[in-house]
């Protein structure tokens, strides 16, 4: 599977993936070139105008639906049926690719709340079909802030973080795990997919694009960091959660048209807000 990593002490310690000879001078070329102090500022002020733009290209296309969820976070399943009184938030809600099929699958919460930093995403969330002011509240905020979930009016039973962390500046993500843990009742729980370290994309970015350790610019101005799954667990202790799960899940990107087929390393959690 890999080649011996005695020599390269600083990439050991990964469960998920021990990297080969290649893949570890792949890492370094990477430290050759940094995103200049100016620019990362640039690109945390920027945050929203940069996933605006994103949305902007991309509409609703990008995404695709998130079918996989109720697989993969079977408490979905108990939490949304005919009887109960549960909520949902989901932060970073995109353009609606988690909530929507979960309605489409026939599950049903009290309420669900929904938020997205970029204005477009939110628009583009409410003119869904499915989209029903009566029992959704869809919004947008900056869950790096303070009071970002002034919106929610009750507390959640269940929130969301799919693919969202990773987005953030790693010096602010106690404070969104600080404000996820204040918006909860006690007994909620979050759930959690992420990149994970050492992930293929990870792998693939050139000189010239990492900010920080783990942590780099895309091509449009957006960012993302990986994470390990020990950094998770230790990131929502540090605040008061429980870990119930923090585990690698490998997957692969498979398109047979662009004859694509990678192999993916997420990080899957849940965490729940002990009594």
């Amino acid at each position: 599977m890999a080649e011996s990593m005695e020599n390269s002490s600083e990439y050991v310690g990964h469960v998920a993936k021990c990297l080969t000879q290649e893949e570890v001078e792949r890492m370094r070329a990477q430290n050759s070139r940094l995103v200049s102090e100016f620019r990362a500022n640039q690109l945390e002020k920027d945050a929203k105008k940069h996933w605006d733009l994103f949305y902007k290209r991309n509409d609703t296309r990008f995404f695709k639906d998130r079918h996989w969820t109720t697989r993969e976070f079977n408490e979905l399943l108990g939490l949304a049926t005919e009887e109960n009184s549960n909520v949902l938030l989901e932060v970073g809600c995109g353009v609606g690719n988690f909530i929507y099929p979960l309605i489409e699958d026939g599950l049903k919460f009290k309420k669900i709340f929904a938020c997205d930093l970029s204005p477009r995403a939110v628009e583009l969330t409410k003119k869904h079909a499915l989209y029903d002011p009566k029992n959704m509240n869809i919004f947008q905020t900056d869950i790096t802030m303070e009071n970002c979930f002034v919106d929610v009016d009750c507390p959640a039973n269940v929130a969301t973080l799919i693919f969202v962390l990773s987005a953030i500046h790693p010096e602010k993500f106690r404070t969104v795990v600080n404000n996820l843990y204040n918006i909860l009742d006690n007994g909620g729980i979050v759930l959690l997919r992420d990149y994970g370290l050492y992930d293929m994309a990870q792998l693939r970015f050139k000189s010239g694009h990492k900010i920080s350790e783990n942590f780099y610019m895309r091509q449009d101005g957006t960012r993302t960091y990986y994470f390990s799954v020990d950094e998770v667990s230790n990131l929502f202790e540090s605040v008061g959660f429980k870990t119930l799960m923090c585990n690698y899940v490998q997957r692969r990107t498979v398109n047979l048209k662009e004859k694509i087929d990678v192999p993916r390393i997420f990080v899957q959690g849940k965490f729940e807000k002990s009594l």
